[in-house]
């Protein structure tokens, strides 16, 4: 199957580093998020990549040019400056023809069994699988009544809800809700396509964290230098 990664977004919430550079060249244990992301997939025999570039796409093809891969291929398209998510999908439709393929964004690492993701997709028999996760808990929860707290909770290693993690599964009969560079993958089309339920989840309650804020990217960095970097 064919991979594809959304790596043209602004990064506008990871400023300190989006500046100069896009998001998924932000480096995380001194490479960028994105050739981990990369690597994901190539333990599972993955090989044929196509990142969809966009802002300060120059950078990632600078990077990805001049390093050497053995045995996988990395395509770097441009997809458009202001394009956005769904829109960079739909602009890579000739490359992907008629085929089922794999889609993530460019900031999310995960210890996901992408082959376990593809299988349950074939079981299911929907047109997108989409991987649901555990989002890092940020805050305490307080439970009020009136104007009491009943409970207070601290922080917990994950929050309670699922949450969209990226590592989707797509049929080709997708591109048909894919309208322009304006379409958002997360809006309209995946709203359609989950009210003819033809999309399902995947639910991973491993490891999963995306690089949103620099604190995400000082914690993917704790992990890998004391060498828990689990997505590994």
């Amino acid at each position: 199957m064919k991979v594809v990664i959304l790596a043209g977004g602004f990064g506008t919430r990871l400023s300190e580093y989006t500046g100069t550079i896009p998001k998924p060249m932000v480096p995380v244990g001194g490479k960028p998020i994105l050739e981990h992301i990369i690597k994901i997939y190539t333990k599972y025999g993955h090989k044929n990549f196509y990142i969809a570039l966009g802002y300060r796409g120059n950078i990632i093809k600078n990077y990805f040019n001049k390093k050497k891969f053995k045995d996988i291929e990395i395509h770097l398209i441009e997809t458009g400056i202001n394009t956005y998510t769904g829109g960079r999908v739909l602009r890579l439709k000739k490359y992907l023809k008629n085929e089922t393929f794999l889609l993530t964004y460019g900031d999310g690492v995960s210890d996901i069994n992408i082959d376990k993701l593809v299988k349950f997709h074939k079981k299911n028999k929907k047109m997108v699988t989409v991987t649901a996760v555990r989002p890092p808990a940020r805050f305490g929860a307080l439970e009020i009544r009136g104007n009491k707290v009943t409970k207070f909770k601290e922080k917990n290693i994950v929050g309670e809800s699922w949450i969209n993690g990226g590592f989707f599964v797509i049929n080709p009969e997708f591109f048909k809700f894919l309208k322009n560079d304006r379409t958002i993958l997360e809006r309209a089309p995946l709203e359609k396509v989950t009210k003819i339920k033809q999309l399902s989840a995947f639910k991973h309650p491993g490891f999963w964290q995306c690089m949103d804020h620099k604190s995400d990217k000082d914690i993917l960095d704790k992990m890998i230098k004391q060498k828990k970097a689990i997505w590994l």
